[in-house]
């Protein structure tokens, strides 16, 4: 029975999105529609992606786009999807064979849910880490919310959950942030959402370092502020401010632990300063006060040598 509108963003994708594509032909029978959003490539994504389709005998629809922008994209898709069930993966990501299978199928055995949440396997710059597996979900969809945007619960890898238009609605992704997109989204929706979960890995989640620390270079202030009013919408949603402030926190110190690594200390202890404020669970006080006495000692030892004998 066809029950799923698969959806994939896709920029300049002609290398990746044939590779994707086949790693979705075991779970044809139940898919729908893919919807591929072609957003402003300047290479052949979509000729790519049509023969590859043809070949792996998955019902391609084409959509045309110039967001610029991944959430924009998967918005884009949302809109126009068909099916009861959707399901997001990212055009350079792998979909393991019956895991789209073993996600419909516990929303059979538990049947108020919709949105079911499975394990990933995280692959950082081509080496294979553990597998992450959900974990801390209670039966409150408030609740979930507020651990997930707090860190409590390991992050949803778009390609590892599927969730009902239904659950859904009118919720879309942010859009023009430059980071964490993901996480509000998944927040909202989670507000609203009778959850499930399978520990059976159903995606390998393809991350590079370098790439993922280059969002928090560019305009590191600027940016901060941009995504700190988006992530204080979700106040609407029921989560607690206390909530907000500790996400706020932990985005600022990986922010700060960014800047530190490539010798910007200035900006890394501004931003220090923000994740020391906010409300913290015991390991990031910890995490805090390691990077406050890594920042110091740098900062000693760095000093030019007239400097230290003046003193």
């Amino acid at each position: 029975m066809k029950a799923v509108s698969v959806i994939i963003p896709a920029h300049n994708a002609a290398a990746t999105i044939k590779r994707t594509l086949a790693s979705l032909h075991s779970e044809a029978d139940v898919i729908g529609e893919v919807l591929l959003v072609d957003d402003s490539s300047s290479d052949d994504t979509a000729s790519v992606a049509e023969d590859a389709a043809s070949r792996f005998a998955l019902p391609l629809r084409v959509i045309q786009s110039a967001c610029r922008d991944a959430g924009g994209a998967r918005n884009l898709a949302l809109s126009q999807a068909n099916y009861p069930w959707i399901y997001m993966i990212d055009a350079d990501d792998l979909h393991l064979e019956g895991g789209l299978r073993s996600l419909l199928s516990r929303t059979d055995l538990q049947a108020k849910a919709d949105m079911v949440v499975g394990a990933y396997r995280r692959r950082t710059d081509g080496v294979d880490r553990q597998i992450k597996l959900p974990a801390g979900y209670t039966a409150g969809s408030i609740a979930n919310a507020s651990a997930y945007i707090g860190g409590h619960i390991r992050s949803i890898a778009v390609g590892s959950a599927l969730v009902s238009r239904r659950a859904i609605d009118e919720t879309r992704f942010p859009t023009g942030l430059a980071y964490d997109e993901d996480t509000l989204f998944w927040t909202r929706v989670l507000s609203n959402a009778r959850l499930a979960v399978i520990t059976q890995p159903v995606m390998v989640y393809l991350v590079s370092a370098e790439r993922s620390d280059d969002r928090f270079t560019v305009k590191p202030a600027k940016r901060f502020l941009e995504w700190r009013k988006a992530l204080h919408g979700l106040a609407e949603c029921g989560i607690p401010k206390s909530t907000l402030k500790t996400r706020e926190g932990l985005v600022a110190l990986k922010i700060a632990r960014v800047h530190y690594a490539r010798g910007d200390l200035d900006t890394a202890a501004r931003f220090l300063a923000v994740a020391k404020a906010a409300p913290k669970v015991p390991s990031d006080v910890w995490r805090c006060m390691r990077y406050q006495f890594k920042l110091a000692a740098r900062r000693r030892f760095s000093m030019p040598r007239v400097q230290l004998q003046s003193a």
